[in-house]
């Protein structure tokens, strides 16, 4: 008996992130990939585990791109000093990032890391997805600490509203991410929350 065939692990991925595209996350099953890509459905199981493991390593993929890019962008507000501009800049990422990857951008904003952190993950997709979170949790309380030299839970909740819940609120539903008035929208919701801290301690002298 021959040896089975053995299938590039980032061509199975592309694959996979074209089904997403294409078809929704509906749409990517593991015997749709097996489909798409001609591996067999043991090979895309034993490459994934299962299929959340599937969604996961997908979009995990997807969103390690996206936090460098968003990193980038509220590095170049923070070089200003100014952090209402940081915020602005990490809620208006997505659309940034969009102008290069429309696709890419849907597919981030359509799922969160804790949508995808199930029983069925194996050690690998939960370790990646739990790695992410560490990421955006940091530049989460960065972003606080720059607002209102706070890092407690109140504030890290309000920058996680403007930063991941509006985002997919606003720019996933409307006709483009890349929207003016979407972008407007997300913009000023955003100024206005950074402008207004939450109860909670207040900072001590510098």
């Amino acid at each position: 008996m021959g040896r089975p065939r053995q299938y590039d692990l980032a061509d199975l991925l592309g694959h996979a992130r074209d089904l997403w595209i294409e078809r929704g996350v509906d749409g990517l099953t593991i015997r749709a990939l097996s489909s798409a890509s001609g591996a067999s459905n043991g090979a895309v199981y034993h490459a994934f585990g299962s299929r959340d493991g599937l969604l996961a390593r997908v979009w995990a993929e997807e969103a390690g791109r996206f936090l460098a890019f968003q990193r980038d962008r509220v590095a170049e507000a923070m070089c200003e000093g100014d952090a209402t501009a940081a915020i602005v800049a990490a809620a208006l990422a997505p659309a940034a990032y969009a102008k290069d990857d429309e696709d890419g951008a849907r597919l981030l904003l359509a799922a969160t890391a804790d949508d995808l952190l199930t029983s069925e993950l194996d050690e690998e997709g939960r370790t990646q997805l739990l790695q992410l979170q560490k990421e955006l949790g940091a530049l989460l309380v960065e972003l606080a600490s720059a607002l209102w030299e706070r890092g407690d839970r109140a504030a890290v909740t309000i920058v996680r509203h403007c930063v991941v819940t509006l985002p997919g609120a606003l720019l996933l539903k409307a006709d483009r991410i890349t929207d003016p008035l979407a972008q407007h929208s997300l913009e000023h919701a955003v100024r206005g929350i950074a402008a207004a801290p939450p109860a909670g301690p207040t900072p001590g002298p510098r």
